[in-house]
């Protein structure tokens, strides 16, 4: 995994917005109509070398494809894994800090793609069937990074913890034998990714986002035991993965809301810390997290341990200054060593096809603020 060691880098944590006419074809595909897959598969295709272009153009160090195959992050793994055939569908996700303001809640619901979103219910045992999606996600992105030549790419996949979190298991008798069965499953995704030679990042949302949505009727020491069993689950998923090749995404929930009932860093962080990585992205730029840069005053990171803070957010219009944004890079870089810092975004663009509140133009002006605040950030910090 590369270092900043003569400057900051800079990346993203994976969603980026897909041309209309992929929008177009994957909000079919997912609605259940029928498709022409030749004709899916060159969109994707085109879409990844062109989305693989234009973030080097906008300054992206670490680039990666985009996610534009996925109709999400988490739920493509039902298109790739048995157990997902049936018709039960998964139960509705209800957030608490959302449940007290209902209506800011129902104009939400309004105004996002999430409605044709399928997740269906876990009603069979789990393997891993679709090898041929994963292939041709290596193929494209190793056919766009052949031609752009970026300093480093990554590619993403779900936790089994965050698949829990949006799938839910009609299975398997416990939620450790869910989780169990799913890290067994993805462990061929992970390690494949890493031998097509790319960084693999872990999206792990049920780290911190699942506190006031899936587990919000536990205390924090039950939820702390819960997140360590998912933390050794994915362990053991990546047992076959160079640490230093994956990175991991910490998430309280890509969308705009009150986020009052999120966890904060400091309680869950000695946990995340003991997963199996070599660094963490995580949100750090919106107002209910950004303070948090000060937790890294007194916790010691693990040898070796890159952090990737976001210093743009995912989900408003506002396009950052670049002086605040290398001021987010130098407030951790101070703490943790200019080496140990890569700079990202607090999460994707497009987290859900077709749902961002993010216009496109604007979340790509974003990314060109985000490179020019590294560039104030190493004149900060390769000063002296």
């Amino acid at each position: 995994m590369k270092r900043s060691t003569q400057r900051i880098l800079t990346t993203h944590t994976g969603s980026l917005p897909r041309p209309q006419e992929l929008l177009t074809t994957l909000q079919r595909k997912e609605s259940g109509e029928p498709i022409e897959a030749a004709a899916l598969a060159a969109q994707v295709k085109s879409a990844v070398s062109e989305i693989v272009r234009k973030q080097i153009e906008v300054g992206v160090d670490i680039v990666n494809d985009g996610e534009m195959s996925k109709p999400s992050y988490s739920t493509y793994v039902k298109d790739r894994m048995s157990g997902f055939d049936g018709s039960e569908k998964s139960t509705p996700l209800r957030a608490a800090d959302l449940a007290e303001f209902r209506n800011f809640a129902r104009r939400g619901a309004n105004e996002t793609g999430v409605a044709v979103l399928r997740r269906p219910a876990c009603t069979g045992a789990i393997a891993y069937r679709d090898y041929g999606a994963l292939q041709n996600d290596i193929r494209n992105l190793q056919a766009a990074i052949a031609q752009s030549q970026p300093t480093e790419a990554f590619m993403t996949a779900a936790s089994p913890g965050v698949i829990t979190f949006f799938l839910t298991n009609r299975f398997y008798p416990t939620h450790e034998a869910y989780l169990r069965a799913l890290a067994e499953a993805m462990r061929t995704e992970y390690e494949a990714i890493c031998a097509a030679g790319f960084i693999l990042q872990v999206d792990c949302p049920d780290l911190a986002m699942s506190r006031h949505v899936q587990f919000k009727d536990l205390s924090l020491a039950e939820f702390r035991k819960t997140i360590e069993l998912h933390v050794e689950v994915l362990n053991y998923a990546l047992a076959n993965v160079p640490a230093e090749r994956v990175r991991l995404h910490l998430c309280w929930g890509n969308y705009e809301g009150p986020h009052h009932h999120d966890v904060p860093l400091r309680d869950i962080l000695d946990v995340v810390l003991k997963a199996r990585v070599g660094a963490i992205s995580y949100e750090a730029s919106n107002p209910r997290h950004e303070h948090e840069w000060a937790v890294f005053k007194d916790v010691k990171l693990p040898d070796g341990m890159i952090l990737i803070p976001g210093v743009i957010d995912s989900v408003t219009n506002f396009i950052e200054h670049p002086e605040l944004v290398a001021q987010r890079i130098c407030n951790v870089a101070r703490y943790v060593g200019r080496e140990n810092v890569i700079a990202g975004t607090d999460c994707g663009f497009a987290t859900i096809a077709g749902s961002s509140r993010v216009d496109s133009e604007i979340a790509w002006a974003k990314f060109k603020a985000m490179a020019e605040g590294a560039k104030l950030a190493s004149r900060e910090l390769w000063r002296s």
